[in-house]
């Protein structure tokens, strides 16, 4: 796993680490991510929830259930991509035939976004709920922030 710092050139993506759906996406982004250009954290780390926090996305409350933890987020520099435009964001890195799905950066961001929330409401139901938050292989540890 790898400090914050070394991150800085890369893409950070905050997934929900109980999450089997948000689990398998990341396995499917790293699988195909062949110069690896992103970081992974889950949201329930305190990495991930500091960096929800320094982007405005965390309840200031301590205790407070985090906004965005419902959604994966990309963290691309300054920029902070939420929802569907992060989904999008990450197809357009990966190698193969994935960023030709830019196209549907064309279908209106509420729609996008209204599919994407039925999804992510009903990811546990569908997909299911670990106990707690993956654990790296060895193969893929360092592309974990802690």
């Amino acid at each position: 796993m790898r400090d914050l710092e070394a991150a800085e050139d890369r893409a950070i993506v905050l997934f929900d680490g109980v999450c089997n759906l948000c689990n398998g996406w990341v396995r499917f982004i790293v699988e195909r991510d062949r110069k690896g250009y992103f970081m992974f954290a889950p949201l329930q780390s305190e990495v991930g929830r500091s960096l929800l926090e320094a982007r405005g996305l965390r309840a200031a409350v301590a205790g407070a259930e985090p906004r965005g933890m419902e959604s994966i987020v990309l963290i691309e520099g300054s920029r902070c991509l939420t929802r569907s435009d992060a989904a999008i964001e990450i197809l357009r890195h990966l190698s193969g035939l994935w960023p030709l799905l830019g196209i549907l950066r064309a279908i209106p961001r509420p729609i996008r976004d209204r599919c994407y929330d039925v999804i992510a409401r009903n990811r546990y139901r569908w997909f299911g709920r670990r106990a707690t938050c993956m654990v790296p292989s060895p193969e893929i540890r360092d592309r974990f922030l802690k």
